[in-house]
């Protein structure tokens, strides 16, 4: 038996992280677990007493406490092979609303969040000319989507931060995934008062991911089939982008996240 994967993942306290979290436990992985909501990792935690799991309360828009998190799991067991961004929100938002703070928020965690997550790791894997970077992006990166122009936004921003990255590091021996979700069924798409097609369950998701993770795979959209929706959104022209979406469900406003 080779020797376990050091993976660190933020927003591991549901959804695509939890996932995330439970497929890295399968496989056997020393794991760094960061979230908001220390309950959630503390069960996660004690459903697997014989599996070494490190796990953090922070908020990824707290640079500090994400350099605290970060210290920890390097003074006890050194530099991970994988770090995933994963900690995201997602609101509906409409300009001249009075929601400019949901769009400092959202842009906060899905943006300066995945920056911060990277920072304290990056120069230390480079060093080691080894490991890999994982950011989750999203479909809904590649077009604006009415009524999520704040989490529309902060998904086009880490996709092309992750493609900077991405060059930037492979010559210091460093690799750069992207993975881009569709719709999966989390507690996030829940609220979703629309249909949501391809729907990919989060363990099988996660499945997916690990499995582009592990083969360095530098851009991924999952479900497979949503990868040719994003083809088709980049490349519709403008004017028939418009009236296509002219009539598009929106997501609900709302202050949670």
């Amino acid at each position: 038996m080779g020797t376990p994967q050091k993976v660190f993942i933020t927003g591991a306290s549901s959804g695509i992280g939890l996932a995330l979290a439970a497929e890295y436990v399968r496989r056997g992985a020393i794991l760094g677990l960061v979230a908001r909501r220390r309950d959630a990792l503390a069960r996660f935690r004690d459903a697997h007493p014989q599996h070494p799991i490190l796990i953090y309360a922070a908020d990824v828009r707290d640079a500090d406490a994400l350099a605290n998190a970060t210290q920890d799991f390097f003074a006890k067991h050194g530099c991970p092979d994988i770090v995933i961004a994963n900690a995201g929100v997602s609101r509906g938002t409409i300009t001249g609303l009075g929601d400019l703070q949901a769009f400092r928020d959202v842009m906060d965690t899905n943006y300066y969040g995945m920056v911060a997550t990277f920072e304290p790791f990056a120069a230390e894997m480079a060093a080691a000319r080894k490991g890999t970077l994982v950011g989750i992006s999203s479909v809904a990166g590649v077009r604006g989507l009415p009524g999520s122009g704040a989490y529309s936004a902060s998904k086009a921003a880490a996709r092309t931060y992750l493609e900077s990255l991405r060059v930037e590091m492979r010559p210091r021996g460093v690799s750069v995934v992207t993975i881009a979700p569709g719709f999966i069924r989390t507690p996030m798409t829940a609220r979703n008062p629309y249909p949501m097609p391809f729907l990919m369950d989060v363990e099988r998701f996660a499945h997916a991911a690990a499995r582009a993770i592990e083969q360095k795979k530098r851009y991924v959209v999952l479900p497979w089939q949503m990868r040719f929706v994003a083809m088709m959104l980049h490349a519709v022209p403008r004017w028939l982008y418009d009236a296509a979406m002219k009539k598009a469900p929106h997501k609900p406003r709302s202050k949670g996240d």
